[in-house]
């Protein structure tokens, strides 16, 4: 049976689940091997459970959550137990020497919190451009000091646990401490990412830490211990978050990032203690009945996720089912949306984003009008949406890879929907004395300082978050009442992969794992994507007699997902990881 002809028993399915795991409706098509994903893609079952549930990207990190949460924790609770342990088994992915997005649904109302790292007071709009006014090759900026901003992901834990958190902070960080303490096994993914790795090996106390005495990344099953972060863990559980942003391990950082003999940063003391996190509006609009909400700028993610979804809503998606067909108009819908996120998406403390404007739903069905369901348009252009106050700037990018995510509902109803990241794949490479990675978020924005004789809106600038495209999502029914969590790891490419999910969810009413394993195809305008190994390379030709550039490419998505039904939670994790989601009865 193809995904395609993969439905929820044309939508009833959901309310005949039992409170146990179930199989799912169908075997994942297998998936070649990429460099993020080396272990290639494996089968997985759909997950309910009755009371709570915690879809993340490792097991052990979604047993840490489950288990705060069976001890009557909060959805914050069990999203900090999460954050910390995927610090130790998914080091290459996110952490506390990162930053992150938290979208938290408290039954009554939507808070979306910005945790993402900013950029030190010394940094300037030149910071990667090379002696030749040109911009510096990727990975000679990212490799160093000078990549890494202000991380945001412990303060954002702590501000979350003081306004709804319900177990002691020192109790939600056990599991972590333990972990680190007693040691952990190295998982088949971390050891092909570090087989993979170039520059992490350069770093002394990396290579001590991931490899052997000669040089190879330590073996599948090797129990890791990691007793600076156990110790660091210990002052935070102490003195709560400012342990990090003042005093040893402050010092360290600094050091650690002004320290690098050929590519060393500017942050000081004084940016680590001045760290606050954002609260912000969220950023919510309606696709059908239902009402999606994510987090605003500086993360393009929601916007441009609503932007598609509005595109989309004129046209019966549900009608269609995954095919060609389908492919056309979410890849046109992508184009229009990344043109817009490329013009007029930065940090809102230095820009004006039009934010109403752009999801406006009379703007969106005006660009869904410039779609022509017969030809691909190519290449799109920004739009002209309402309520702008200004058009200074020019287009720009940015994106992040080493990312992950966690959807988390509790036993009363509360939900933490919540993408976190350190950039590149392990950061900037370098590893404090401290025992975690530090991010290269400020490679998240854009090298060049002008184009088209005007400047960049996500320029480097003092103080300045850079643009994102993680998308944590939480999805309401027509009554406002919880219905899906939602997000992904994965660069500029989370937009896609949450935009299919909620198609999947929404109109053609798959279930959580069905929906996350759908091929990932959408265009971020340019060529239209499509899932290279999975069923998606039969749509190819279709595709390309409309007129579409069509390109087969490695898309390691890793979506966790969690739909509420009468019966309980239903969850997924992504086939192309090794997360899961489980929950307690």
């Amino acid at each position: 049976m193809t995904v395609r002809a993969l439905r929820w028993l044309n939508g009833v399915g959901l309310g005949l689940l039992a409170c146990v795991p179930v199989m799912s409706l169908a075997v994942a098509q297998p998936l070649a091997p990429s460099p993020e994903a080396p272990t290639g893609r494996s089968a997985k079952s759909v997950t309910a459970a009755t009371k709570d549930m915690v879809a993340a990207a490792n097991p052990l990190a979604a047993q840490a959550g489950r288990e705060i949460l069976a001890a009557g924790g909060s959805a914050v609770d069990a999203a900090i137990a999460v954050q910390l342990v995927l610090n130790l088994v998914e080091p290459q992915s996110s952490g506390i020497g990162g930053g992150a997005f938290m979208v938290f649904w408290d039954g009554q109302s939507m808070t979306t919190l910005d945790g993402r790292e900013v950029a030190p007071a010394a940094a300037k709009p030149e910071r990667f451009l090379g002696p030749d006014g040109k911009p510096m090759k990727f990975y000679e900026a990212v490799v160093g000091g000078r990549s890494v901003g202000v991380p945001g992901t412990v303060r954002l834990l702590e501000t979350a646990h003081k306004r709804w958190g319900k177990l002691p902070w020192k109790q939600v960080m056990e599991p972590a401490i333990r972990l680190a303490e007693d040691g952990f096994a190295i998982s088949p993914r971390l050891n092909g990412l570090l087989s993979q790795e170039t520059y992490l090996p350069n770093n002394p106390l990396a290579r001590a830490y991931f490899y052997e005495a000669d040089g190879k990344p330590k073996a599948v099953g090797t129990i890791l211990k990691n007793p600076a972060f156990a110790k660091t863990l210990r002052a935070i559980a102490d003195n709560g978050a400012e342990a990090f942003y003042t005093g040893e391990i402050a010092e360290d950082i600094v050091a650690t990032v002004t320290s690098h003999p050929t590519n060393p940063g500017d942050m000081t003391l004084d940016d680590l203690k001045a760290y606050k996190v954002v609260e912000r509006d969220p950023v919510c609009g309606s696709y059908r009945t239902y009402k999606v909400c994510g987090m605003g700028p500086p993360s393009s993610g929601a916007i441009a996720v609503q932007q598609i979804l509005g595109i989309l809503e004129t046209k019966d998606m549900a009608a269609m089912k995954p095919g060609p067909e389908a492919v056309h108009w979410i890849a046109e819908a992508g184009r229009l949306a990344f043109a817009d996120r490329s013009l007029f998406v930065a940090d809102p403390a230095f820009v004006s984003v039009p934010v109403k404007g752009l999801v406006d739903p009379g703007y969106l069905k005006g660009r869904a009008a410039l779609i022509d369901a017969n030809k691909s348009m190519g290449k799109a252009k920004p739009g002209d949406p309402p309520f702008q106050k200004t058009f200074l700037w020019g287009p720009s990018d940015g994106i992040e890879f080493g990312t992950s995510h966690m959807s988390i509902v509790d036993r009363n109803g509360q939900a933490v929907s919540m993408t976190t990241t350190i950039e590149d794949g392990f950061g900037s490479r370098q590893m404090t004395k401290s025992g975690f990675l530090l991010n290269n978020e400020l490679t998240d924005f854009s090298f060049a300082t002008v184009e088209d004789g005007k400047p960049v809106a996500n320029r480097v600038e003092p103080g300045k978050h850079p643009r994102s495209s993680m998308a944590p999502t939480i999805v309401l029914d027509q009554d406002n009442k919880l219905y899906a969590v939602v997000g992904s790891p994965g660069g500029s490419l989370i937009i896609n992969y949450v935009a299919k999910a909620l198609v999947g969810l929404l109109d053609w009413k798959l279930d959580p794992q069905v929906a996350a394993d759908l091929p990932n195809v959408g265009s971020r305008n340019g060529p239209t994507e499509l899932e290279a190994g999975t069923e998606a390379e039969a749509w190819k030709a279709a595709l390309e007699a409309k007129g579409h550039e069509v390109k087969l490419i490695d898309q390691n998505s890793g979506i966790h997902a969690i739909v509420v039904t009468p019966a309980g939670l239903v969850g997924g994790a992504d086939s192309r990881r090794e997360g899961v989601a489980i929950g307690n009865n």
